[in-house]
């Protein structure tokens, strides 16, 4: 069922070691297919080199297994609850990547600072709160996808515009189009992080990158006129 589906969520988590987002298993990938209302995601505690289409495990959006003999990712009820809240997004990436986890476990946002950030973020990548003791004991994961989502609808956030977040104590999700531009999200989200971190050891003072150039840079990409890149037949 859904082979193409299961390749490339298996390819995206095959792909982060080789990125640098993860060690050990600190990390997972997932994608859905819309049109069946199924997704796909990394088994838990599986070594990517050694994942192969068939562990990717399906699940539908009650969040009952329909395919697979392996146990889900333990991250599975957050991205659950991210598919069933943002019906425009097809894939999460979740990971503990380093620099971007540092600022999440400092309880520091990322401002845009420059255009590398502003071509994939519309501004600042949120900080989402901790859970609470009894969100904890209640559903740890499922909790995890709440704050997030409640925090970019407090904050009158589109998810599509800021496919990401930093969660406090915890680590960032990305999400995208589908499961390989959730994992370019989150490499992008690391790389601004990083680059956030030194230009703030070079200047203190570093102040976020005026509003027309976050604008150009964004929309030349994601507007209704973007003209980056090649036309598709």
């Amino acid at each position: 069922m859904l082979q193409s589906l299961r390749e490339e969520i298996c390819e995206a988590n095959q792909r982060l070691p080789e990125t640098g987002l993860v060690v050990l298993t600190w990390g997972n990938v997932s994608g859905i297919d819309r049109s069946k209302g199924i997704f796909g995601i990394k088994p838990s505690g599986i070594d990517y080199q050694k994942l192969k289409p068939e562990d990717i495990v399906l699940l539908d959006l009650e969040g009952q297994v329909v395919e697979g003999k392996l146990n889900p990712s333990s991250d599975t009820k957050t991205h659950l609850e991210l598919y069933r809240a943002w019906p425009d997004i097809g894939g999460i990436t979740h990971t503990h990547s380093p620099a971007a986890t540092s600022l999440a476990q400092a309880g520091r946002n990322l401002p845009c600072y420059g255009t590398s950030h502003a071509d994939h973020f519309y501004g600042t990548v949120p900080l989402c709160r901790a859970l609470t003791p009894g969100e904890i004991d209640e559903d740890y994961e499922t909790n995890t996808g709440i704050a997030i989502i409640d925090h970019f609808a407090r904050e009158e956030i589109n998810p599509i515009h800021v496919p990401g977040v930093l969660q406090l104590h915890h680590a960032p999700f990305t999400w995208g189009k589908n499961a390989g531009n959730s994992l370019d999200n989150s490499i992008a989200l690391e790389m601004s992080a990083r680059m956030a971190m030194d230009g703030l050891l070079i200047n203190p003072d570093l102040q976020p990158i005026p509003g027309h150039i976050l604008e150009k840079h964004f929309l030349r990409k994601h507007g209704p006129g973007a003209y980056y890149g090649q036309k598709k037949d």
